[in-house]
């Protein structure tokens, strides 16, 4: 009995002393691999959202934050938090946070399906980057016009797009203007606008102006009218369609006035 007694006494005296050498060894390799964390790191990702959305243009909100800690981006990167979460940032770094303005998604179309012609009906798959490959580009005549597949939507986090009456429409209070509508239109018919903008061309179509009416009742014909009327340089021609500088843009609304298809809006 008393060998069984100091047997087991015995072996817990070993696993202690075991179990200590390898507490002191984890111990020594924390200390010695550890990888040094800013303060000010730590701190701009508690005030980051978390949605590691990607439309500040990194990996997520902790890379990020790492990238505002070290200087390499701007304390306002953050479209999901928008002015307030970059005034607390710039608090942590101890720069001012400046002038942002807030943006949101636009959709340059406005061929809805009693608008634009058909040249066929597709039923294939129902996604835009896919339909775009097939021959005609979907069942909508006008190529350059929102097919209405809903690859923004799928693509968006926010519930802030969706498709109605057969083009992509953005809902703006819900809009962070994260991006990724925008990369997923094949067509590139989406843009980032200022919030406030009061006038936008809703067309991407670069056919001159017979083509596009022989597509669609609500395109860009070309006219030029609306460049007339701008007093500050704000609106001009690019490939048959009208675009607006929004940093001259005063919100005058000659130009949609003049519009004969109203197609600014």
């Amino acid at each position: 009995m008393n060998e069984m007694v100091m047997g087991i006494i015995g072996a817990t005296v070993v696993v202690g002393i075991i179990g200590i050498v390898i507490g002191v060894l984890l111990g020594v390799a924390s200390e010695k691999f550890k990888v040094e964390v800013d303060e000010k790191e730590t701190l701009v990702r508690e005030e980051l959202p978390g949605n590691n959305c990607g439309g500040c243009g990194y990996a997520g909100c902790d890379a990020l934050a790492k990238a505002i800690a070290a200087g390499e981006a701007d304390v306002g990167a953050c479209p999901v938090g928008g002015a307030p979460v970059a005034e607390k940032i710039a608090a942590i770094m101890g720069v001012e946070a400046g002038t942002k303005v807030k943006k949101v998604a636009f959709v340059k179309c406005k061929g809805t399906c009693d608008k634009t012609k058909v040249q066929y009906h597709y039923y294939g798959i129902n996604d835009c980057r896919k339909a775009s490959v097939v021959p005609g580009a979907g069942e909508k005549a006008c190529s350059y016009g929102c097919m209405g597949f809903g690859s923004c939507v799928n693509a968006c986090e926010f519930d802030a797009i969706h498709v109605v009456d057969g083009i992509a429409v953005v809902d703006k209070e819900k809009c962070v203007a994260c991006g990724k509508c925008v990369d997923a239109c094949p067509l590139s018919l989406i843009t980032l606008v200022p919030y406030d903008a009061k006038h936008l061309v809703q067309c991407n179509s670069h056919d001159k102006g017979k083509d596009v009416k022989a597509k669609c009742d609500n395109g860009c014909i070309g006219c030029t009218l609306c460049t007339k009327q701008c007093e500050f340089d704000a609106i001009h021609m690019d490939n048959n369609v009208a675009v607006i500088d929004y940093e001259k843009c005063t919100n005058c609304g000659k130009c949609a006035e003049k519009c004969p298809v109203k197609v600014i809006i």
